[in-house]
């Protein structure tokens, strides 16, 4: 979205005048930080002006240089912490990258702090009787570091001629290098930093954006929890690659866990990722992985949760919240590779699904089947089309779940879900802000039972939540 664009009085020492407070970019000003927001930056005031800054803490006290003024808030850098908080801790990472903007913070506080952002996106869109909701501690992990089972990193040339393979710096479209990262699980780091040396071995070059030229984009490694087994990822500007199959072949020797080794292909010049073509190299076209009972099969896009041992967790929250009795039904919305819907399926008489992405349906209907679940119907389409169609067909589900993207939920779903009111409804949200302004609407028909916040990445500012809903009686 671009920045609208403000007229700004602009005083003779070439001050900016932002509603009364004149503050320049280089300015460092004294400020005491009050909260974290929603990204997990410091929120300070000067003079009474919003300020927002990365890395530092509530209470304590920081000299700060300003380096953005917008009109109705100030962005600005520690210079120096002049009272420290006593939940500081020394963080394990050393980079500027996102991903680890909370390892600062002690665990105990991160998880404070999750619930909070719950309430503070509650109280910004003040959905019907949010006052009284009931906001459960945030369930964290036992050892909060080496949980990430994907590694998606970018690959450039550094100035020495190195490959590098990383993350882009905060607010940036600088790649930072990455020999370690802590919240990473060893294995995908271990192969990241191998597939570097042997693309360096066999001359396969970097791609550069400024030319759009080179042949490695991005590299992805996913590990299985399960087997510990992982699949390799290139991903490439064009199919034809010099010394290719060299670089295969090594690999394979010098990491037998590396079970499946593929190559996508993005030619385009863009900031999306995954291209259009996937191509086996060696080894099985998909990864194995298991959570609880269910097995599932992953294609090379496919989406999983990154942290296995934690989605355990947010899906044994999701079945107590469901509380599936043996002759009720279960709609899972956004069912993706069917991974909710198969986690509960055993408690349910049926269960149906659906997706708007056809591969993740073809995966859903295959775990389903090597799981041994014969209950289960997936779909493809959006649920505003199949819960309409299925209603007039005589299904009316007893439950249903939804697992939205960050965008939250559709406006056609809401108002399909608020027509039909099922009479259980589970709300799994990876984005605060979302599901509080969602709720503005669901609340008109259902009432908020509790949300239970689960923590599924330390270290970061994000935060999941269950929302178990009962309907309002009339």
């Amino acid at each position: 979205m671009k920045e609208k664009q403000v007229k700004v009085q602009r005083k003779p020492n070439g001050k900016k005048n932002t509603g009364g407070v004149q503050v320049e970019v280089g300015q460092r000003v004294v400020l005491t930080i009050k909260r974290l927001g929603i990204n997990g930056e410091g929120i300070g005031y000067y003079r009474r002006k919003i300020t927002f800054i990365a890395g530092v803490l509530p209470g304590e006290k920081i000299q700060a240089e300003i380096t953005k003024v917008h009109p109705k808030y100030l962005q600005a850098q520690v210079i120096k912490i002049l009272s420290k908080s006593p939940d500081r801790v020394k963080p394990r990472d050393k980079y500027d990258v996102g991903g680890i903007e909370l390892e600062h913070l002690c665990y105990d506080k991160q998880l404070e702090y999750k619930r909070d952002v719950i309430l503070q996106a509650l109280e910004k869109f003040k959905p019907r009787g949010y006052q009284n909701y009931d906001l459960r501690p945030t369930l964290g992990m036992e050892n909060p570091y080496a949980y990430r089972n994907k590694a998606q990193f970018q690959v450039r040339r550094a100035k020495d001629g190195h490959l590098m393979a990383g993350l882009y710096r905060s607010n940036s479209h600088f790649l930072v290098d990455l020999p370690t990262f802590s919240t990473q699980k060893p294995l995908t780091m271990k192969i990241m930093r191998t597939v570097l040396k042997l693309l360096e071995k066999w001359q396969i070059s970097a791609y550069n954006e400024k030319t759009n030229r080179g042949d490695v984009k991005t590299i992805v490694v996913r590990e299985s929890q399960a087997k510990k087994e992982a699949q390799v990822v290139l991903i490439t500007r064009s199919q034809r690659v010099n010394n290719l199959s060299a670089f295969v072949g090594d690999l394979q020797v010098a990491l037998p866990e590396v079970v499946s080794i593929m190559q996508n292909i993005n030619p385009e010049k863009t900031s999306l990722i995954w291209g259009a073509e996937t191509l086996r190299l060696a080894g099985s076209e998909y990864l194995e992985e298991t959570l609880g009972d269910v097995h599932f099969r992953l294609s090379a896009r496919a989406f999983f949760q990154l942290n296995p041992s934690q989605t355990e967790v947010l899906y044994d929250q999701v079945k107590l919240a469901l509380d599936l009795q043996a002759d009720e039904s279960l709609v899972d919305a956004y069912c993706g590779v069917g991974t909710i819907g198969l986690y509960v399926s055993k408690e349910a008489r049926e269960v149906r699904g659906m997706d708007i992405t056809p591969e993740a349906i073809v995966d859903a209907r295959y775990n389903a089947q090597i799981s041994g679940r014969t209950n289960v119907t997936y779909e493809v389409g959006p649920a505003e089309e199949w819960l309409p169609k299925w209603s007039r067909e005589g299904f009316h589900p007893d439950a249903l779940v939804v697992d939205p993207p960050r965008l939250g939920l559709d406006d056609k779903l809401i108002a399909t879900i608020l027509a039909n009111p099922p009479k259980k409804f589970v709300y799994v949200s990876c984005n605060p802000s979302t599901l509080a302004r969602d709720l503005v609407k669901l609340s008109q028909v259902y009432e908020v039972e509790y949300i239970q916040s689960v923590d599924m990445f330390p270290q970061t500012a994000r935060c999941e939540a269950v929302v178990k809903f009962r309907r309002r009686k009339k």
